[in-house]
């Protein structure tokens, strides 16, 4: 029953991580608004498949590099930086909820000159993000060695949690600028925006707290 328990944590902490990081307007964003205002909703499909790619391989490795070779202070430190990145990130969101609903995404998107298919657009938005990669070199890599600890099955739950979160927006996305609907309302967004924060905020006070339990853990 317990491990049942942390198995839907890590599914609704991947899905929260995901939705949060997606509702920021980035790269990727536009980059599949763009493309979907010219190819039509599958764009979203396509984006993500590329993304999941670029994320599976900063998941082999931190899961074949870390785990062999991290110790109990380092798990600790991981833990703490983690959580600092986590409240800092829940405070960003908090603060772009102020600004939600004021850019003009499918002006901005046109405007860009993409020359790459959706799925090498959904890696290249990724792995060159100085955000997506300081994201998953410190806050993503305490989540993921936290899990590690509750057993594989945890793992592949957080994941699954976040790319179910991935896709969903992606194609919803695809989906509504490719047919010149407006995905949610400002309002929506706002809301979303500080819900999301919060328990970003809230997962990231957990890490620093309790820091000397992932050392315990290793």
């Amino acid at each position: 029953m317990i491990f049942i328990i942390e198995l839907i944590k890590a599914l609704l902490l991947g899905f929260t991580v995901g939705i949060s990081a997606a509702l920021i307007p980035g790269p990727m964003m536009f980059a599949t608004i763009g493309i979907s205002l010219k190819k039509g909703w599958k764009t979203g499909l396509y984006v993500f498949s590329g993304h999941a790619l670029a994320e599976l391989g900063i998941f082999l490795l931190i899961l074949l590099g870390a785990v062999s070779i991290i110790g109990k202070s380092m798990m600790s430190y991981i833990a703490i930086m983690g959580g600092m990145v986590m409240l800092l990130f829940g405070v960003v969101l908090m603060k772009s909820a102020k600004g939600a609903g004021t850019t003009d995404f499918a002006a901005s998107a046109s405007k860009l000159n993409l020359t790459s298919g959706p799925v090498s657009a959904g890696i290249l938005t990724s792995v060159l993000n100085p955000t997506f990669v300081v994201w998953w070199l410190t806050a993503g890599s305490a989540i993921i060695l936290q899990e590690h600890m509750a057993g594989m099955l945890a793992v592949i739950a957080f994941i699954a949690g976040h790319w179910i979160a991935d896709l969903g927006f992606l194609v919803a996305v695809s989906s509504s600028f490719s047919r010149g609907k407006e995905l949610i309302s400002s309002r929506t967004h706002k809301r979303v925006l500080y819900i999301c924060g919060g328990f970003m905020a809230i997962f990231g006070f957990w890490f620093l707290v309790n820091y000397n339990g992932f050392s315990a853990m290793t």
